[in-house]
C-alpha cells in the first residue's frame, strides 16, 4: 500500500493517521454486525469493535502524552497467511468471518510494522510496535478459533 509507506511530519501526524485507521476498523466491524445474521457473529465483530475503538483511545493518550507504551512478543500459528482471503458478506458463516478477521488483523499488523520501520522518533516507533503486536495478538486469537472450529468440523464428519 503506497500509504504504509507515507512519511510523517510530526509525532502528532502519525498518530491521527493510525487514530483515524483504528476509528475506519471499528466502522468496518459495527457494519457487519449490523449485516451479519447469525447472533454469536453479531457479538465476535461488536467485541472487535470495540477493542479497535480502545486501541484508538490509546493513541489518542500517547498523543496527548498520558501513557507509555511497552511490547513483547506474539507469536502466530501463521494460518492467516495460508488460507485464503474470502469476500464479507451478510450470510457468510462462521468460519469465513474467522478468514476475514484474521486477515484484516494480519494486515493491519503489517500496516503497524511497516510504519514502525518508517519513523525515525524512537517514541513513535515504540507505538507503532505496540499497536502492532496487540493486532497479532488479535489475529492469533482467530487463528486459534479458526484450528479448533475447523477440527471440530472435521471430527463431525468422521
Amino acid at each position: 500500500m503506497a500509504q504504509d509507506k507515507k512519511k510523517f511530519g510530526s509525532v502528532a501526524e502519525a498518530l491521527d493517521f493510525a487514530i483515524s485507521r483504528e476509528a475506519e476498523a471499528y466502522d468496518f466491524y459495527m457494519k457487519w454486525a449490523s449485516l451479519v445474521e447469525k447472533p454469536e457473529m453479531v457479538k465476535v465483530l461488536k467485541d472487535l469493535a470495540v477493542e479497535e475503538q480502545q486501541h484508538k483511545i490509546r493513541l489518542e493518550a500517547a498523543k496527548a502524552g498520558e501513557i507509555a507504551i511497552g511490547e513483547e512478543e506474539v507469536g502466530d500459528l501463521g494460518l492467516s497467511d495460508v488460507v485464503e482471503a474470502i469476500e464479507p458478506k451478510p450470510d457468510m458463516s462462521y468460519i469465513d468471518l474467522l478468514v476475514v478477521a484474521m486477515k484484516k488483523e494480519n494486515r493491519s499488523y503489517r500496516l503497524y510494522m511497516d510504519l514502525a520501520l518508517t519513523v525515525g522518533k524512537q517514541e513513535l516507533r515504540d507505538i507503532f510496535l505496540k499497536l502492532a503486536q496487540e493486532e497479532a495478538e488479535h489475529r492469533l486469537r482467530f487463528e486459534i478459533e479458526y484450528d479448533l472450529t475447523t477440527f471440530q468440523t472435521r471430527a463431525k464428519r468422521q
